[in-house]
């Protein structure tokens, strides 16, 4: 009985629709996303000297700072550079046209919702592009400095050696590397999204969490030196906040877990 007044109390806002009504919609929904993407793929393609350049900025900096004023990056096939900049106008269409995918998204499975489904993802819908902006910014703004200044200390200046060993980046493997990177960082801050989601759904909870501490630790050392470069600065850079993280994860997913039935008590 309390369940059958729970679902009263708690409508599906969706109406009845044929199958071709839903399939209908979801072509909708897709073009909206497509052409989303294509516009901001022009756009990128248009402004793609600059991202590049903003890309380029934390080992340009540190060039700079060396006196490197004549360094320069280089290709080494014809058609290097322009795929090159495609690639940029690619990471960038996803990067800017993700909100309007989330968006569509939504729009198409929120009616199918309980309310109460609909306040529990929400919260989870909100803090995805914001984690992963945050661990996209953790990377460009902390750890390519740092990394880059550790590479960048294997040069070997004329007069050390018969032959100067001196960095000539090639612009893709630069962009593939920056890239990697970014995308890496803002997936792996994804964690908190997911264990507390698997924790709202009974799959995990909070005692396992705590229980699993210690391995999830290692875990997050094996995964860093696994999608990070082969340096210490970058691993530990990608390993350290994940383990804030996790600690945050056990306290959301302790306040969002499903609260006993007063009915069944």
């Amino acid at each position: 009985m309390s369940s059958n007044t729970a679902q009263d109390d708690d409508p599906i806002d969706d109406k009845p629709m044929p199958l071709i009504e839903h399939l209908m919609e979801l072509r909708q929904r897709l073009l909206w996303s497509i052409g989303a993407f294509i516009l901001a793929f022009a756009v990128c393609y248009y402004f793609s000297t600059q991202i590049y350049g903003f890309l380029a900025a934390p080992l340009a900096n540190i060039l700079q700072e060396q006196g490197g004023g004549d360094r320069r990056m280089i290709f080494t096939a014809l058609y290097e550079a322009f795929f090159t900049y495609l690639k940029v106008a690619f990471f960038g269409a996803l990067f800017f046209s993700f909100p309007i995918w989330a968006t569509q998204l939504w729009l198409f499975v929120a009616p199918g919702l309980y309310r109460s489904e609909k306040r529990a993802i929400l919260p989870f819908l909100l803090a995805s592009p914001f984690l992963f902006v945050l661990g996209a910014a953790l990377a460009y703004y902390f750890v390519f400095p740092m990394a880059w200044h550790f590479f960048i200390s294997f040069e070997t200046p004329a007069g050390e050696t018969s032959i100067p060993i001196q960095l000539e980046a090639k612009v893709s493997e630069y962009l593939s590397l920056v890239m990697h990177m970014i995308l890496a960082f803002g997936i792996a801050f994804q964690m908190p999204v997911l264990l507390t989601l698997l924790c709202k759904v009974g799959i995990l909870n909070v005692d396992s969490l705590r229980k699993g501490r210690r391995y999830a630790i290692v875990g997050m050392f094996v995964l860093a030196a696994i999608i990070t470069p082969p340096d210490v600065i970058s691993q530990v850079g990608l390993a350290l906040p994940l383990i804030v993280l996790y600690e945050i994860s056990i306290l959301a997913a302790r306040w969002m877990a499903p609260k006993p039935d007063p009915d069944l008590t």
